[in-house]
């Protein structure tokens, strides 16, 4: 059997009850989740400073950042005073990305690099020498209860083709469409961290649907 490592998605939660969710996901998943969005890399806003803030203050597992804005580099340090342990931040958005992961890990976080469907694994080839985690979308980032592309999975294994080249400790964490009918496939391709939305925030047992997902083949 293969632990794969849950990060349920906040942007799913209910907002009107998001210390419960909160709770819920500290109690039985492994990380979670913050989906921060700009209107501009992406067409549309997820939340800001006070929301983020809330969920930092109440999170007792560790909190990560998928930062899908351009100018990331703004935020890290306040990011870091809040709390969060991780920060991932876009190929497609930094130009001197090489120099962005370092910020990340000067300040004591560790860094992941995301790249978009459209992105060829390849590209990280160099990056992932330095990144803690190369984060794949599996969806067009934006928006939360998009269908997982199935060619996601072969390049899944491409990306860990190139870890295992080149830097054996670095993670791979799969982000869109993650749920319990495809998380076998994800798994088995190589994926170590799986970001879940509505397959856990839908379902009627979401702790049951945490615990099917952390133990796969």
């Amino acid at each position: 059997m293969k632990k794969i490592q849950v990060a349920p998605s906040m942007l799913s939660a209910d907002f009107a009850n998001l210390a419960k969710d909160i709770e819920l996901v500290n109690q039985y998943a492994d990380i979670i989740h913050l989906d921060i969005m700009d209107g501009v890399f992406v067409p549309n806003i997820s939340y800001g400073t006070p929301v983020i803030q809330a969920v930092t203050n109440r999170a007792t597992i560790p909190v990560e950042a998928h930062l899908m804005i351009v100018e990331p580099q703004k935020f890290f340090r306040e990011y870091r005073d809040f709390g969060i342990s991780s920060i991932s931040v876009h190929y497609e958005a930094c130009v001197h990305l090489d120099r962005v992961v370092n910020q990340i890990k000067e300040l004591g976080m560790k860094a992941g690099v995301a790249i978009t469907p459209h992105t060829s694994a390849y590209n990280i080839e160099h990056i992932v020498t330095v990144a803690d985690y190369i984060l794949v979308m599996s969806v067009n980032p934006g928006y939360s209860g998009q269908k997982y592309i199935p060619y996601t999975t072969q390049k899944i294994a491409q990306v860990k083709s190139i870890i295992e080249k080149n830097n054996p400790n670095c993670l791979i964490e799969v982000d869109g469409g993650v749920g319990l009918s495809n998380i076998n496939e994800i798994a088995q391709a190589g994926a170590d961290v799986v970001v879940a939305g509505n397959a856990v925030f839908g379902a009627e047992n979401p702790a049951d649907v945490i615990r099917k997902l952390q133990v796969t083949l």
